[in-house]
């Protein structure tokens, strides 16, 4: 697609602005923006300015080996497409769009519980790893079905998010109308002019048909519907005591995201955790945390090698992503990045971000002396002494 390829498209911050331009702000905000101030949202990414380059000179590289090992899962790509609920409304059949590009590039895709999208066409679409992101949604009866479906249906592992005992106080989808756009306010009139203007948008979300329910998730009276989604998470909140029921029941690899201390940390090793994602749902949640980055170091120094550690929030280079290896995590989520490029122009979109974090990366590498992903350690980085060190 022209209007994604060279040299209109150099960075993600280019996607960004053609998904701007693309979609109503109700939704174009629903990918963009955080909880209540924003805070933690623009702290994600700045913080990766406080880290600097300690290149080798003189060091030529062989082809670069960006290849890692997640959860026992070979990757080609050291960093995998984070679970984005609602996909669908940024782009018709979007969470198979990513599935797919994800399984060509050779990274995993996660699969959020709030899709759009039955399961089994998101795992048929991906010649490559598929985890699914859970949520308890409807309580432990309904989960463990739905879990029994996730294992039928081909996924290899588990993702499960701890950060959402409430939803985070999102200002900007309450005042664009978010509410009315799935169906539980008063009236969508209101926020009918914005979406006339974005008619590619209004067009592909009315051929796909519209927003209604969560087909992964059947409830007593039939799929969940975009309306309750609030409600029934705060009446689910995942605990640690469910990790060990989900063990019961789940022979496969578990990652448990949501990570923002060392006590979370080693809790996760304890209850059985595969890995853990360092992650504050990319500022969408308690705003006033840290950085993810920032916490990084705690979380690497609390487990100790035991797991692996992954991270995320606020990347959109691949120099993001090179500096968080070489603090410790394995790898890393990618969720904005690639949600800008499928809202942007679909599948060719999602193609585009992971190409243009690919080559970020494999750039960023050369030019420090890094041959592979595990020749990635704090010896290429400077980490100013007000950056945090590892609480224990």
């Amino acid at each position: 697609m022209a209007s994604v390829a060279p040299p209109h498209v150099l960075n993600i911050a280019d996607l960004r602005r053609l998904a701007k331009r693309r979609l109503p702000r109700v939704v174009f905000d629903y990918i963009d923006g955080g909880a209540d101030a924003e805070v933690t949202l623009r702290e994600n990414s700045r913080a990766f300015e406080d880290i600097t380059f300690r290149p080798k000179g003189a060091v030529v590289t062989p082809p670069t080996d960006l290849r890692t090992t997640v959860m026992g899962a070979p990757l080609q790509l050291p960093f995998i497409l984070a679970p984005i609920g609602s996909s669908r409304m940024f782009y018709p059949h979007g969470e198979e769009m990513a599935a797919k590009v994800a399984g060509q590039a050779g990274t995993a895709y996660i699969l959020s519980t709030l899709s759009g999208t039955p399961m089994e066409q998101v795992r048929a679409a991906s010649k490559g790893t598929v985890w699914y992101q859970v949520y308890l949604c409807g309580g432990r009866k309904i989960a463990t079905g739905m879990l029994e479906r996730v294992r039928a249906a081909g996924f290899t592992g588990l993702v499960i998010t701890i950060d959402t005992a409430v939803a985070g106080m999102r200002e900007k989808d309450l005042r664009n109308g978010i509410k009315e756009l799935i169906g539980r306010g008063p009236s969508m009139l209101p926020y009918v002019s914005d979406m006339v203007l974005h008619p590619r948008w209004l067009a592909g979300m009315l051929a796909d048909g519209g927003l209604m329910t969560f087909p992964n998730v059947v409830l007593s009276d039939g799929p969940m519907a975009y309306a309750d989604v609030g409600k029934t998470l705060e009446d689910s909140a995942v605990c640690w005591d469910d990790l060990k029921w989900i063990r019961e029941i789940w022979t496969g690899p578990i990652m448990v995201k949501g990570v923002h201390t060392a006590e979370d940390a080693r809790r996760a090793v304890r209850e059985g955790a595969d890995a853990l994602v360092v992650s504050n749902h990319g500022g969408r949640q308690l705003d006033g945390v840290p950085a993810t980055l920032r916490v990084l170091p705690e979380v690497v120094a609390a487990v100790k090698g035991q797991i692996d550690i992954l991270v995320d929030g606020g990347i959109r280079r691949g120099s993001d992503i090179v500096k968080a290896l070489c603090l410790g995590a394995r790898a890393v989520l990618v969720g904005r990045a690639y949600s800008y490029g499928l809202a942007a122009a679909g599948e060719a979109g999602v193609a585009r971000a992971v190409e243009i974090l690919r080559a970020d990366l494999v750039r960023t590498m050369k030019l420090l002396g890094a041959g592979s992903v595990g020749e990635l350690d704090s010896s290429l980085i400077n980490v100013p002494e007000t950056f945090p060190s590892g609480r224990q």
